[in-house]
């Protein structure tokens, strides 16, 4: 199973992919390319030093959001992938990269959907209060974290939790989970089975 993993900060979703890639504990997934929607991204470092193939498609070279979008588009239908993985991804794509991709466009969002969407999903379940949190693999549509619901981790939020504090366990579910669901994938299984 090809995947292109999209990624707009430092990437530590991908790294624990790439380790499981290496290890072998990820049978079946090969990385086929790691984009990133801006120059100096850590996560293209990181894909870049164990040997992949990387590119960015920078969305500040684009006067109009579609133009970026088309580019995107085109750029990783160029590698074939099975599926495309939004890993920290911080940027909405637009209709026609939802239909080339439609239903194999993962994105991983660090609250249980769909309570909590946006880029604060952390923050926003702090504030309101909520005693128990966690993360989300989805199949992403053209909604703000919106589409069929894969799989999903709960974590409890502690007395005393800061959004840091909080997204830093919310991360290791997350990256656990998302390793799952590409197994799973691989493997020919659908993760809402269980």
């Amino acid at each position: 199973m090809r995947i292109v993993v999209l990624v707009s900060g430092s990437g530590s979703n991908l790294q624990a992919v790439i380790d499981a890639v290496a290890e072998g504990s990820l049978e079946g997934v090969e990385i086929a390319a790691v984009g990133a929607d801006k120059h100096g991204t850590y996560g293209v470092e990181r894909a870049a030093a164990a040997g992949y193939e990387t590119f960015v498609v920078n969305f500040k070279d684009y006067a109009v959001r579609d133009e970026w979008n088309h580019a995107l588009t085109a750029k990783c239908l160029s590698y074939a992938p099975d599926y495309v993985v939004s890993s920290g991804f911080m940027r909405i794509v637009g209709e026609e990269f939802v239909n080339a991709f439609d239903g194999t466009y993962l994105n991983t969002h660090p609250a249980l959907l769909p309570s909590f969407p946006g880029a604060h999903g952390v923050r926003d379940a702090l504030a309101y209060g909520v005693k128990v949190t966690g993360c989300t693999v989805h199949i992403a549509d053209a909604g703000v974290d919106t589409g069929p619901i894969l799989a999903q981790a709960a974590v409890e939020v502690l007395p005393g939790d800061t959004a840091e504090s909080l997204h830093e366990r919310i991360k290791v579910q997350e990256r656990a989970l998302l390793i799952r669901v590409l197994g799973q994938l691989a493997a020919g299984r659908d993760p809402r089975d269980g």
